[in-house]
């Protein structure tokens, strides 16, 4: 299999000079070029101070990212907050996509504080995702996804809580709060897929100065599955009671606010772990600040009390 080309700085400049009439030429500085470091799977580079320009590094990206590009399309209708426009689009190596997108005002959610206005546009977004057909999604090749053994996860985070007690890090005592009674009354419900972002971390979320989520960002891991996904993934970004308030706000009651939950405080235990261990390669500081965020304690903590149905809370 040929070795697919790595981006550099030379790469973005001629691409960013073919698509913005400002971006320079070979014997002037053009537009500011940088890379952008938060991200995860996509070559991400600023370009100027109104675009950002995202470039797939395989093919399996490159089809994630174009179907992105539609799957934008059909959400903007459904969502109180900005989804990014692409300004231009296309291949920037063989069959490996670019997508030029206009910047979206305002700071990444891990470096500005979500207030109680902005937990009700989170609860707008989880509703607009509920919202979304998901036939139209499907056609658009989003898959359906089965929800995860919360039982099979929670036996995972018990090993990885030893491993980061050793190490100071964590009271392995604490995830003995989800009993196996517990994870098998949290299991996912049947007919309850919908259309799910699946990477609400706090980067991929852009909140102004007054704590407002104006947008949010990168949709190429969007699937059809478990809401409690996305609660687990605000749960990460902005903790655990306001990740709780905006689900309740959004509709979703005592069930899959507590799967979303333990989703989210099993998943920052291991992914914690794996760091310690070396195979994890997020940001140590984030890793504890997420960790610490899913820990925050709230009121809906008891799941021996949760009434038949959904529950309430």
């Amino acid at each position: 299999m040929t070795q697919a080309p790595t981006p550099t700085a030379d790469t973005v400049r001629r691409l960013v000079r073919s698509l913005i009439e400002d971006g320079g030429t070979a014997g002037g500085p053009g537009l500011e070029i940088r890379p952008v470091t938060e991200g995860g799977e996509h070559a991400t580079w600023w370009v100027g101070s109104r675009h950002v320009l995202r470039l797939a590094p395989d093919r399996p990206a490159a089809l994630r990212l174009r179907r992105e590009l539609r799957l934008r399309d059909l959400v903007r209708p459904y969502l109180p907050v900005t989804v990014p426009a692409s300004v231009a689009h296309g291949e920037w190596a063989p069959g490996l996509a670019y997508t030029l997108d206009t910047k979206l005002p305002g700071r990444s959610g891990e470096d500005q504080d979500v207030s109680a206005v902005g937990e009700a546009d989170l609860a707008g977004l989880l509703t607009g995702l509920r919202e979304v057909p998901a036939r139209q999604a499907e056609s658009l090749g989003v898959a359906r996804t089965a929800p995860r053994s919360l039982e099979t996860l929670r036996r995972t985070a018990e090993q990885a809580a030893e491993r980061l007690a050793a190490a100071d890090e964590f009271d392995a005592g604490r995830l003995h709060q989800l009993t196996q009674p517990g994870a098998i009354q949290l299991a996912a419900q049947s007919a309850t897929a919908v259309l799910v972002h699946h990477d609400l971390k706090g980067e991929h979320l852009v909140v102004s100065a007054d704590g407002r989520v104006r947008g949010v960002l990168d949709w190429t891991d969007a699937t059809l599955g478990d809401p409690a996904e996305d609660i687990a993934g605000l749960a990460l970004a902005v903790g655990s009671p306001a990740a709780v308030r905006a689900a309740t706000l959004a509709g979703y009651g005592a069930r899959p606010c507590l799967r979303g939950l333990w989703l989210a405080r099993c998943d920052s235990v291991v992914r914690l772990a794996d760091h310690l261990k070396g195979r994890d390669t997020g940001p140590l500081p984030l890793l504890r600040a997420q960790l610490r965020r899913t820990w925050e304690a709230i009121l809906l903590e008891r799941v021996t009390e949760l009434r038949g149905g959904d529950g309430e809370l």
